[in-house]
């Protein structure tokens, strides 16, 4: 029996400060991922800090700009993981989304197709699942496919002690996250016709 396809799982996320509880979720999830067979790539908060803010072409731009971009292009899968501020996406998050305008002409054009496991983190409920929805709304304008699954923390309730999140429950929501990215990675790397939304 042929081994399944090793997917490549691309993470996007974080804040400017280094370790911060979104950075810390994604890691979750990718971790999850990579023990679910994929390879993983993380762009966290401190090099999201480092993207100037995006112009087109990105290629007159930051040599960290097109490694993203690059990047993104040979993923089979996407985790992006915000932090709720004011009640939407973080603007370090949304430059780094602004790159993907990018691929605008390739082949594949932005996400078309592939999954994307969403993260939220918000000091409150409110802000999680409004920037959880903006998120998926914005996956959806890139064509891309949402996970069933996106992981809302409340970090005024939970936190993290060094790569696990001390609420068991929100830890296996994000592994779960990451999981599923992986599972919608190789059902489409098996017959990619089955997400393609360009038809």
């Amino acid at each position: 029996m042929p081994s399944p396809p090793q997917p490549r799982i691309v993470g996007i996320g974080g804040t400017a400060r280094p370790d911060s509880s979104t950075q810390k979720a994604l890691a979750v999830a990718l971790a999850s991922a990579k023990r679910s067979g994929a390879k993983v790539e993380l762009f966290g908060g401190p090099f999201l800090a480092s993207l100037p803010h995006y112009l087109t072409p990105a290629s007159e731009g930051s040599p960290e700009g097109r490694a993203l971009v690059e990047s993104v292009r040979s993923a089979d899968g996407l985790i992006i993981a915000s932090p709720g501020y004011h009640g939407s996406v973080s603007g370090l998050v949304k430059n780094a989304i602004d790159y993907l305008e990018e691929t605008a002409k390739d082949a594949r054009v932005y996400l078309d197709g592939i999954p994307v496991g969403l993260i939220t983190t918000a000091y409150g409920w409110q802000a999680t699942g409004s920037t959880l929805a903006t998120l998926r709304a914005i996956v959806h304008a890139l064509r891309g496919w949402p996970t069933p699954l996106g992981a809302a923390i409340n970090t005024s309730a939970v936190a993290f002690k060094g790569d696990v999140c001390t609420d068991a429950a929100v830890n296996t929501q994000l592994e779960l996250v990451g999981s599923q990215v992986v599972q919608f990675a190789r059902l489409r790397l098996s017959d990619p016709e089955l997400t393609r939304t360009d038809t």
